[in-house]
Parts: structure tokens; sequence; C-alpha cells
């Protein structure tokens, strides 16, 4: 059985910074791909960055490149998300995700709200 948790959420000004968390237990080592997706009110959940788990390909959605880092921490079985530069409109529930074939998993997600 997998979990993946969320931590880091909050709220932060325009301009600021938040790292997110997304520790993950259980059978990890099935693990292809591990992201981040956000989800604003009123919209579809997107894919915000990416990095797979064995040799760290990334990828990064337009809106956020030169922004946001993605990371893992394979010792640890920890994800992270280095958001810099926030805008209003990163302001969305972030979920974590892990990918092994065609099966997904996903964290409970994690608040960001970006406002002055």
């Amino acid at each position: 059985q997998v979990q993946l948790v969320e931590s880091g959420g909050g709220l932060v000004q325009p301009g600021g910074s938040l790292t997110l968390s997304c520790a993950a237990s259980g059978t990890t080592l099935l693990f292809y791909a591990m992201g981040w997706y956000r989800q604003a009110p009123e919209k579809e959940r997107e894919l915000v960055a990416s990095i797979t788990v064995s040799g760290g390909k990334e990828y990064y959605a337009d809106s956020v490149k030169g922004r946001f880092t993605i990371s893992l921490d394979n010792a640890e079985n920890t994800m992270y998300l280095q958001m810099n530069a926030l805008k209003p409109e990163d302001t969305a529930d972030y979920y974590c995700n892990a990918r092994a074939g065609s099966t997904n998993w996903w964290g409970q997600g994690t608040q960001v709200a970006v406002s002055a």
C-alpha cells in the first residue's frame, strides 16, 4: 500500500516563496515518476512539474518554468517543490502524484494561496 502525504502549503504574498514536501511510504520502489499537480477553483487539475525516479528527468509546465524546482530525495522517499516568485495565479490545491505503469497514487492535497 502506498501513502503520499503533502505538507508545506500556506498563505504567501506575491513574489514570495514556499516549499512543498511529499513524503511517500509503502511500495515506493515501484514508482516510475512522481509529480505535482494543482487544481484551482472551477478549473481542471493540471500537471505542474514531474520527475522520473531513476534518472531525475524533469518536466515543468510553461507557467512555472524558471520559478519552480522539483526535486527528489530517494533516500528519504520525499519529493519537494520549491516555488519562488509566486503569483496570485499560482493559488490552488497542490497534489502529490506517484506513477507506476498505469497506476497512479495521490496525496490528499495542500492549499497554496498567493495574495497580498
